[in-house]
Formats: structure tokens, sequence, C-alpha cells
């Protein structure tokens, strides 16, 4: 299992291919705070509502500063099929050798149905815009989580 991240701690840079056929680096970004969401897998039913969530709360998110990245192991090609069917507006970055969600904590054992599992650990990770982390939670919930976020981020849902 790979080490979680705890607040302060530098946020491992990448470099990944997003499903709009461009690429996001966390460096670019240096400067503004950003959600990082880690999810299974693009068009199921608990990442498509937590895609979702992020999707309806993006203006109240941006207006508050945030940008707002997710990353699966899912292919460009998957990521791209999803961000069109459910509209979605923020990059999806597909993580194929699963280095980023490695170096994120998000990937590990984890309980599925009771079986114990190595996949992806729904998580998310804000970083501040000094590269830091400034919130991680890890095993969240699909349902509900993006709300708890803006709750303890400060932002409203507008």
């Amino acid at each position: 299992m790979s080490a979680r991240l705890a607040v302060g701690d530098v946020a491992p840079d990448f470099t990944l291919p997003t499903a709009d056929g461009g690429t996001v680096r966390l460096a670019d970004l240096r400067g503004e705070s950003v959600v990082v969401y880690f999810y299974p897998a693009a068009a199921t039913p608990g990442c498509t509502t937590q895609a979702c969530d992020f999707r309806d709360s993006l203006a109240s998110l941006a207006g508050a500063g945030y940008r707002v990245v997710g990353i699966s192991p899912d292919p460009v090609h998957t990521l791209a099929r999803f961000a069109a069917d459910e509209q979605l507006t923020f990059p999806l970055a597909s993580d194929a050798d699963r280095s980023t969600l490695e170096a994120y904590g998000a990937w590990g054992e984890k309980k599925l149905y009771g079986k114990v599992v190595t996949g992806v650990i729904r998580s998310t990770v804000v970083v501040d815009p000094e590269g830091k982390i400034a919130l991680a939670r890890y095993n969240v919930k699909a349902t509900g989580h993006v709300a708890m976020l803006r709750r303890e981020l400060g932002v409203d849902a507008r």
C-alpha cells in the first residue's frame, strides 16, 4: 500500500494526458488551489455521481479560487466519452500506470463487497498555491463527498 499524504507534505508533481487530448501538469497550476480527486472507473454509478457533483459545484469552487482535476487509471478514450456523456468541463486525467495514484496514496488494498482487493482508493487531496497538501481525505464516499468538501473548504453552494 502506498503512503498517504498529510497536511503540509509537498504534493507530488504529475503530468498526465487528459480526456480533451491535452495534458495536465500540477506544476503548471502552481499559484492556484487545486482539488485533485482520485476515482476508480469512469461511467460507473458512484464515479458518475461524484463527477456530476463536482460538475454541479464547479462554479462555486472556482469562485472560491479552486481548480478541479479528476484522475483515474482509465484510458483517455474512456475519459473522453465519460466527459462528453456527463458534460464534464474540468480536466479528467488518465494515470494508466498508476504512478500518480501511488504517489498520492490513492492506490492499495481496500474492501469491496467484503473482499480485500487492490485498486483505487477513492480520495481527494487539496493542493495549496505553494504546492503543499492543504487537505487529504481517503476512503471517501462518492455520494455527498463534494458537499462535505465544500463545507470543509468554506465554499458556499451558490
